[in-house]
């Protein structure tokens, strides 16, 4: 069996804020006169639903304060991935609603755009960013997302934000957003929203219809309706599946009953993600380790996995094309 470390692996859906190391959450928080709880010793969090893994998302988001805080835990983000294998990433980050709690709507975004170029120089790996804005939030912040993506919109060096998306709580209908979605999308942006994971296929159409989504952030209740299953697999719609969260969250009663197999055999394009991995105790190489271990997938079929990812990602052409030769470099090395 070939190192899955060494897989070349492209990250389509994981969120910056639960990415933070906990010794670093715990150097930060002390730096700024916060108090945060021990982490189990197991070093993951089991949550009683959706609102209970919230509430600890906003206690790491307000340990975050300062420029340096922002810019540490993008630099460490690089150095974690490229560990891990992977070469491309595309980490959401929450830019408006910290710069809007901080009273300075660019620092955030700018100082986590610099930590990703130093960890691009450092460990060689290409990250973008999209931009993410909770449902239940007012539609004024989700015009101020839009105006940061626009203005730091990717450039050819790399870095920059490359799409726009809706997040948080999926009963929030996607229908006030409308009007800002159409305008991000005409700016060219990508967009992508997170539907199908606690709400049933009615999100998925919405993200699809009024959210004119590309990818399906999660999406893995596509599998309650057969229509929606043949039209997201016409469409070509790739799903940003995250695993280890969608059981951590209850969305999925363990690993081995999760719906990845299934969605796979529907015919489905699936990708493999972490979304909150720093949260559930998880990485992107334990992501695929669970491919081989839990659903006896062989080395080719974890192949097709990952280059899934690469082909569903924003990335430039040049940058899936050298994935894929490292990926058939990967499959022709001995297996030892």
């Amino acid at each position: 069996m070939r190192d899955l470390a060494h897989l070349p692996k492209a990250h389509l859906h994981v969120h910056l804020e639960s990415t933070v190391r906990w010794t670093t959450l715990r150097e930060i928080a002390a730096g700024n006169g916060v108090e945060i709880p021990d982490l189990p010793g197991d070093g993951r969090l089991a949550f009683n639903g959706f609102r209970q893994f919230a509430d600890h998302n906003a206690l790491v988001r307000g340990c975050l304060r300062r420029y340096e805080d922002f810019a540490r835990i993008a630099r460490e983000f690089c150095a974690d991935e490229a560990a891990q294998g992977t070469r491309y990433a595309e980490v959401t980050f929450t830019a408006a609603a910290h710069g809007e709690r901080l009273g300075r709507p660019e620092m955030p975004l700018e100082a986590v755009l610099q930590g990703l170029a130093e960890g691009r120089a450092a460990h060689g790996i290409e990250c973008r960013v999209i931009l993410d804005h909770s449902r239940r939030r007012s539609v004024e912040r989700a015009r101020r997302t839009l105006d940061l993506a626009t203005r730091y919109t990717a450039n050819g060096d790399g870095g920059g934000v490359v799409g726009l998306g809706m997040a948080g709580e999926e009963s929030y209908s996607l229908a006030p957003f409308a009007e800002v979605i159409d305008e991000a999308r005409d700016s060219g942006l990508h967009i992508v929203h997170h539907a199908g994971e606690a709400c049933g296929p009615a999100s998925i159409r919405e993200a699809i219809g009024i959210g004119r989504t590309e990818r399906l952030g999660h999406g893995i209740r596509v599998l309650d309706d057969d229509d929606l299953v043949a039209e997201v697999r016409d469409r070509q719609l790739p799903l940003e599946v995250c695993p280890s969260s969608n059981t951590a969250l209850g969305f999925a009663p363990s690993l081995g009953d999760h719906p990845l197999p299934r969605l796979r055999e529907a015919g489905v394009i699936v990708t493999v993600n972490t979304d909150i991995p720093a949260i559930v105790g998880t990485d992107l190489t334990r992501e695929f380790t669970a491919l081989r271990e839990v659903y006896g997938y062989n080395d080719p079929t974890i192949a097709e996995l990952s280059r899934a990812g690469i082909d569903a990602s924003f990335a430039p052409a040049p940058t899936k094309a050298r994935l894929h030769r490292l990926t058939d470099e990967w499959l022709a090395a001995s297996s030892g």
